[in-house]
């Protein structure tokens, strides 16, 4: 990474955790290096699958987004001055993976509170409520997520067997209104990322005719 003093700020790609109930911000997890590649698919959520010809133009809502990204988690800029992060020589980049896996377990502190309850004798317990997160590609795109795929590779490792680099693979599954209704925080934040595609879709310009070959729909 350049120190030139002009050289531009660039903006990093990460992962907020807010309280499902409250909104409060939890956790933010900056990727160190921002992707090369981000992939996206959308799975239509279409109405005319019965065969229905009245049912063949509707949408029952948003389709199912999906978002797969790879990311380098690397220690060999924080080893060379080791008195900003002095983790790192006693642990290497193990915090940072903790941020990512820890995102998918339940609190132990929960786990146990439910397992002193079953012992009491509750006959229902209900399961542990995840914070809220939120998969953050620059103002434009700040959208509620689940982590559907998380996958580690580590590729070196300090001389006590310390990881020092890795891989990391994330899956995710945007949230829609479908899934999360209107009246959350998660409902409100999709409905500015999908207006703010609909924001950017007004401004392109239509084709013409011609650029198709053709001069109108017959």
């Amino acid at each position: 990474m350049t120190t030139f003093p002009n050289s531009p700020r660039v903006l990093k790609g990460g992962l907020v955790l807010l309280d499902a109930a409250s909104a409060a911000v939890l956790r933010v997890i900056a990727l160190q290096y921002n992707p090369d590649t981000l992939t996206r698919s959308f799975q239509i959520q279409a109405v005319g699958e019965s065969g229905d010809r009245s049912e063949a133009f509707r949408i029952k809502g948003p389709p199912v987004e999906s978002i797969k990204i790879e990311a380098h988690i690397d220690a060999t800029d924080q080893l060379e001055f080791p008195d900003r992060n002095p983790s790192v020589l006693e642990s290497g980049i193990q915090s940072q993976l903790a941020a990512l896996e820890t995102i998918l377990y339940p609190p132990t502190d929960q786990l146990q509170a439910n397992q002193q309850l079953a012992q009491s004798g509750v006959l229902e317990i209900l399961p542990v409520e995840a914070p809220l997160l939120l998969f953050v590609w620059s103002r434009y795109r700040i959208v509620p997520v689940r982590l559907t795929e998380l996958s580690i590779t580590e590729e070196a490792f300090d001389p006590r067997l310390n990881p020092i680099r890795a891989k990391v693979s994330l899956g995710m599954r945007v949230l829609s209104v479908n899934d999360v209704g209107f009246d959350s925080k998660a409902g409100s934040l999709y409905i500015l990322y999908q207006q703010q595609k609909e924001r950017f879709a007004s401004r392109a310009r239509d084709a013409a005719f011609g650029a198709l070959g053709i001069g109108g729909i017959p």
